[in-house]
């Protein structure tokens, strides 16, 4: 893991792994999206509305998994001390927040002709709100709590790890509670959906996943590039003031 620690190193494997998860994500989601809302066969109860699930899902999965980077990262930090792990942390915050609105958006959208309504405070979508919360919290800690040579504290980090005990919540609120969201379709090693639908959701998580880690490799270079950037006017800043 230190291999990854110098930042010239992992800027340079970012700087061809970005490009290459951007546009395989983008054209595999683009076909998957396509796939499932004009080929891919309506649902015997929920009809059209069902092709939301094709961006509903794949939103739901990269909100939480946007969360466990940065409680990840932020255990990588406060155990190791990985230069890196800050900036991880901070690079998965933006679209992790992103992919948590897009999930609540879609899923008041589908709630309306599945429900009736457009929101139920349930388990599930109220610990989904919670988990936005928690992204503009963290985002807004880790602002303030930057110094003025461009470390951080250790608040963030601790934030991040007490956080992460509200995705098992959002994951299993729809069993522990008496929940008008349904219960999961895909489980371990085991889906109660059919082919039809299965395929293209599956290759709608693999496309918007790989979107998800070239937005996180992109804003990785681009906080390094900043953070370097400062660097070199504060030694600027300091040699015409020795001189």
């Amino acid at each position: 893991m230190h291999g990854f620690a110098n930042p010239a190193r992992f800027l340079r494997i970012a700087r061809w792994l970005m490009p290459l998860c951007m546009v395989l994500g983008l054209v595999v989601a683009a076909l998957a999206l396509g796939w499932g809302v004009f080929f891919a066969p309506a649902e015997r109860l929920q009809g059209e509305t069902v092709r939301i699930v094709y961006l509903h899902v794949p939103s739901a999965w990269l909100g939480m998994a946007g969360w466990m980077g940065i409680a990840a990262a932020s255990f990588t930090e406060l155990v190791w001390r990985h230069p890196l792990a800050a900036i991880a942390a901070r690079a998965c915050a933006v679209p992790g927040t992103v992919f948590t609105a897009v999930c609540l958006l879609t899923g008041s959208l589908w709630g309306r002709p599945a429900w009736g309504t457009w929101w139920v405070w349930d388990g599930r979508l109220t610990s989904m709100l919670v988990l936005l919360f928690l992204y503009f919290g963290w985002m807004a800690l880790s602002q303030a709590s930057e110094s003025a040579d461009g470390s951080e504290n250790r608040a963030p980090a601790i934030f991040g790890l007490v956080g992460a005990v509200n995705v098992p919540i959002i994951h299993y609120s729809v069993i522990w509670w008496n929940s008008q969201h349904q219960a999961p379709s895909i489980t371990m090693g085991k889906s109660a959906m059919s082919g039809d639908f299965l395929v293209p959701l599956l290759a709608a998580m693999l496309g918007f996943t790989l979107i998800f880690v070239g937005c996180v490799l992109a804003r990785m270079r681009a906080i390094l590039a900043n953070q370097q950037a400062e660097a070199r006017l504060r030694r600027k800043a300091f040699s015409e003031v020795e001189f």
